[in-house]
């Protein structure tokens, strides 16, 4: 589930639709759980739709680290690559904001970590990273791993609407995480080694 505090909109003809912010979003505010309505794909299921179904899968779903594609029920499917992303994957099933997000900004993740299936090039932001490439989390995980474990510090400290939703372990362990008294798990760990 995306955060409450955003809606869809049309950002260009480039990258077509986004999330952006209807208010600001501080750094460490969970910005997306997995949740029940989430709906989970083996490769086999992939394999036995029909092309009208994959081609949408392969639009809208990311793999996760046993290559199941997930395909968010709600507007987080609408989610946009950047190479300067706001937001960054957990191993414990939810997104942060690893840095403030402004009303009106987009939300976005860096599909490097989305154990993508072949390169593709991304929209030109100035970054020494042009092209986004299936083994992205391998090249980059001890940098996004410092990220997330300065977003962490402030996980208590801000609102979490979607705490509701969240497992309680997780956010047992994101607390934990937060005082120092628990190591964060990688990002790494969701990597799909079987690719």
């Amino acid at each position: 589930m995306i955060h409450p505090n955003t809606e869809i909109k049309f950002i260009s003809d480039q990258v077509g639709y986004g999330v952006v912010t209807k208010a600001f979003i501080p750094k460490g505010t969970i910005t997306w759980v997995l949740d029940k309505f989430d709906r989970e794909f083996t490769p086999q299921e992939f394999a036995s739709l029909e092309p009208i179904y994959k081609d949408i899968l392969d639009t809208y779903a990311y793999k996760n680290n046993k290559g199941n594609l997930i395909l968010c029920w709600d507007n987080g499917r609408f989610v946009n690559h950047s190479f300067k992303s706001n937001c960054l994957t957990t191993a414990y099933n939810f997104e942060l904001a690893i840095r403030n997000i402004e009303v009106g900004e987009q939300l976005t993740d860096d599909y490097g970590y989305l154990n993508i299936d072949r390169p593709f090039n991304g929209v030109d932001e100035g970054t020494e990273r042009k092209t986004v490439y299936p083994d992205d989390l391998l090249k980059y995980y001890k940098k996004w791993d410092a990220q997330l474990i300065d977003a962490f510090q402030f996980i208590s400290k801000v609102e979490q609407p979607l705490k509701p939703i969240l497992k309680a372990e997780y956010w047992k362990t994101a607390l934990a995480i937060e005082k120092g008294t628990k190591m964060m798990d990688s990002i790494l760990t969701n990597y799909n080694f079987n690719q």
